[in-house]
């Protein structure tokens, strides 16, 4: 059961690393490209299965398609994920310069991190919620005692404690690279 929970722990914060990953913090990072899929002969692509994606200096991105007669459909589908930067085409490939952020741009970015690392404790706490729930079953029906009862639970809030910080840690660390001039 604890084994169960730290894998769930685990999962709930690989999710939050990458839609951290998404949110852009001024500084090129073709993670930034992770949830553009393109339309390609029909079926919905993730740009990176159809392209290589470089970083040629720290403000670009640079995708050099495999087909070059989807570059078109890759552009499209950068204008519809609404990455708030404008691809430049020159046939070959595309271009990607992410903009300086403003102060403004850069608290509303802080704000949306600060809520995806909540969603993510809410996810933890949830965990927590249903172990305990499973663990009280459990010692009503006369499956373990009320002292392993008292234990597990312990354990487990020990579990979610540490999750937390480290959520907590990695929100920080965020905020840091976004407010990162």
């Amino acid at each position: 059961m604890k084994k169960t929970i730290e894998e769930r722990i685990d999962k709930t914060k690989t999710i939050l690393k990458e839609n951290l990953n998404t949110v852009r913090a001024g500084r090129a990072n073709p993670a930034l490209l992770d949830k553009v899929m393109v339309n390609y002969y029909g079926s919905p692509t993730p740009l990176k299965a159809l392209s290589n994606i470089s970083v040629p200096d720290p403000r670009q991105l640079m995708i050099t398609p495999f087909d070059p007669k989807s570059i078109k459909d890759i552009e499209k589908a950068i204008n519809i994920a609404d990455l708030g930067i404008s691809p430049s085409n020159d046939g070959k490939v595309i271009r990607l310069i992410i903009p300086q952020l403003t102060e403004e741009r850069r608290k509303d970015l802080t704000k949306t991190v600060k809520k995806m690392g909540e969603e993510a404790k809410v996810a933890v706490r949830n965990i927590r919620r249903e172990a305990n729930d499973d663990l009280k079953k459990q010692e009503k029906d006369g499956e373990i005692s009320e002292d392993d009862l008292k234990k597990d639970l312990d354990k487990i809030q020990k579990a979610i404690d540490k999750a937390i910080k480290d959520i907590d840690e990695i929100i920080a660390a965020k905020d840091k690279e976004i407010m990162e001039v």
